[in-house]
C-alpha cells in the first residue's frame, strides 16, 4: 500500500502597496517548503512562476494586474552582446567561489553598502545582521552563495565586491538575490557580470536555464532583464520565447533606465522580518 500524496497548502497575503508600479497594490499566494521533498516542490513551483524566500515559495496573485512576468535566460543558446562581452572582459579577473549558504559579516557589510546606494528607502533598508542570516541560511533546498572577489595577496583573500544567493535546480540556476559594491569606479557592470557568470555556469553544467525572477514592463528597475537573449517568459500557455523584434525594442527602451541590478527583492517586510498574513 503506497502512502498518500500530500499536496501543499497555499495561502494568500493581504494587499500591500506594489513596489514596482505606483498606485497599485499587490498580494501573493505562498506555501511552505519543508521536508524531504522541498527541492522537488521548489523546482516544480519555479516552473510555474514561483520564487523562493527562505522556507516559503510565493508568486504574485493580484486581482486586477498581471504585470509581473516570470522570465528565464536560455543559457545553452546565450550569445553575449558587444557590451556584455566588454563586461565579461572587464571583470573576468575576479575570483569566484561557491560557498555554503552561511552568512558572514563581510557579506552583510557589502549588502548594507549596496542597499544604501541603490535602495535607500526600500523594504530591505532596515535589514539587520540577523535578518540577513535568516535570508541566507534558512533554506530547505540546494543553495549556495557565490562570492566575487578581487585577487588577493598571498594566502589572503581579496576584497569581496559581489555576491549572489543562488538555488540549484534540475533545470537551471535560480538567482534569489544579488548585491555588489556600487562605488568601485574602475570596475563597471558588476551587477550584469554576476548574471553573465550565472549564465556561463549554467551552460557549463548542462543546465538549460537561469531564472531571473519577475520582469515588469513599465518598471524602470526591472528593464535590465530583457537584455539577455534568448529570453523566455511564462504565459498562460506555458513558457514562450520573446520575439526578436519585440526584445530589440525592449532592449532599446531599457538603455535609458539603468537602475537597480539586484534580482527580485524579498517579500514584504515588517521591521526587516518576513511576515505573511493568511486570508481565509
Amino acid at each position: 500500500m503506497t502512502a498518500p500524496i500530500r499536496f501543499p497548502r497555499f495561502f494568500v497575503t493581504s494587499p500591500a502597496p506594489c513596489p514596482y508600479l505606483p498606485g497599485r497594490s499587490e498580494r501573493k499566494v505562498f506555501t511552505e517548503l519543508r521536508g524531504e521533498s522541498a527541492d522537488e516542490l521548489n523546482e516544480a513551483l519555479s516552473r510555474i512562476g514561483f520564487r523562493r524566500s527562505q522556507t516559503v515559495a510565493y508568486r504574485p496573485s493580484c486581482l486586477d494586474c498581471q504585470a509581473c512576468v516570470s522570465v528565464r535566460v536560455v543559457a545553452e543558446e546565450f550569445k553575449p552582446s558587444s557590451s556584455q562581452k566588454r563586461t565579461l572582459k572587464a571583470n573576468d579577473d575576479l575570483v569566484v567561489s561557491e560557498c555554503r549558504p552561511w552568512a558572514t559579516e563581510e557579506q552583510y557589510a557589502l549588502l548594507r553598502k549596496y542597499l544604501a546606494a541603490r535602495h535607500p528607502g526600500g523594504g530591505m533598508a532596515e535589514m539587520d545582521e540577523s535578518d540577513f542570516a535568516d535570508m541566507v541560511e534558512h533554506t530547505p533546498v540546494s543553495s549556495y552563495v557565490i562570492e566575487y572577489r578581487e585577487a588577493g595577496v598571498g594566502a589572503e583573500p581579496g576584497r569581496l565586491v559581489g555576491a549572489c544567493l543562488t538555488d540549484v535546480q534540475g533545470d537551471g540556476l535560480s538567482m534569489i538575490y544579488s548585491f555588489y559594491d556600487p562605488e568601485i569606479e574602475d570596475r563597471s557592470g558588476l551587477g550584469n557580470y554576476i548574471i553573465l557568470d550565472h549564465i556561463r555556469r549554467a551552460a557549463d553544467s548542462g543546465l538549460p536555464y537561469v531564472y531571473l525572477g519577475y520582469w515588469v514592463e513599465g518598471s524602470d528597475r526591472m528593464q535590465y532583464k530583457v537584455r539577455y537573449r534568448p529570453l523566455e517568459r511564462l504565459t498562460r500557455l506555458g513558457w514562450e520565447r520573446f520575439h526578436d523584434v519585440e526584445q530589440k525594442r525592449l532592449i532599446q527602451n531599457s538603455v535609458q533606465s539603468d537602475g537597480s541590478r539586484s534580482i527580485d527583492p524579498m517579500p514584504s517586510k515588517d521591521g526587516g522580518r518576513l511576515r505573511y498574513k493568511v486570508r481565509d
